[in-house]
């Protein structure tokens, strides 16, 4: 068990590759460092594919842009509906984040989603992005009265839900992900060999790919509700 708490502590422990020296110094995390890699991985990766777009004869690296764009986008709008249709690419974008995050332990790299302060600014960017949804379709004064409906008395409760769902996003993200460490760890204190080997496959791969499909879904239901 203290071999368990110390991995624990060292996956918990938010340590710091640098600092910017600026003021009394801006310590930069490694999940942020890590997280930059991603978003520059991404960004090159998506230059490359929609490098010199053809109208007729496309190639087919664009063709195969155009397929992951257009089954990336299918499937997130079926989640939104038509009248979230205009947020899919924020969902889309946040679903391959956190599908590369959550994989990111298979290439060495320690994933962004295993550091709270990650999961929480996903989370709040996601509700900030919901509760605009709803006021940019109802109008800032409907959207106020929204907090009274059905009956003026649930009003307290309308508003703490809008604190409540960023925080079941967040907690949600980050208690499955460092659940299915600690669960891996166990197993390797037990049996070292061999048999880790499809719980990580498990644990790694198709866990991390449940909790961000899981993320957005939700993400999404919040939205369709916010515009219905």
């Amino acid at each position: 068990m203290e071999r368990l708490t110390e991995r624990l502590t060292e996956e918990l422990n938010c340590n710091t590759v640098f600092t910017i020296p600026i003021g009394k110094g801006i310590p930069i995390a490694e999940s942020v460092v890590i997280t930059w890699v991603i978003i520059g991985a991404v960004l090159l990766l998506s230059l490359f594919l929609t490098r010199n777009l053809k109208v007729t004869d496309p190639g087919r690296r664009q063709l195969v842009a155009e397929t992951l764009v257009m089954k990336l986008e299918r499937f997130v709008t079926d989640m939104t509906g038509e009248d979230g249709k205009s947020y899919v690419p924020y969902l889309a974008s946040v679903l391959v984040f956190l599908v590369i995050s959550n994989l990111a332990g298979l290439f060495g790299m320690k994933p962004p989603t295993k550091d709270l302060n990650v999961t929480a600014a996903l989370a709040i960017m996601s509700i900030v992005l919901i509760e605009f949804a709803a006021v940019r379709r109802k109008g800032f004064r409907r959207w106020l009265k929204s907090f009274t409906e059905p009956v003026a008395l649930v009003t307290p409760f309308n508003i703490l839900e809008v604190f409540i769902r960023p925080l079941s996003l967040c907690m949600r993200l980050f208690g499955n992900v460092l659940g299915s460490f600690i669960i891996m760890e166990l197993i390797k204190m037990v049996i070292p060999v061999l048999v880790p080997l499809p719980f990580s496959f498990y644990f790694d791969i198709f866990d991390g790919l449940i909790q961000a499909y899981v993320f957005v879904f939700l993400t999404s239901l919040f939205l369709r509700e916010a515009i219905a």
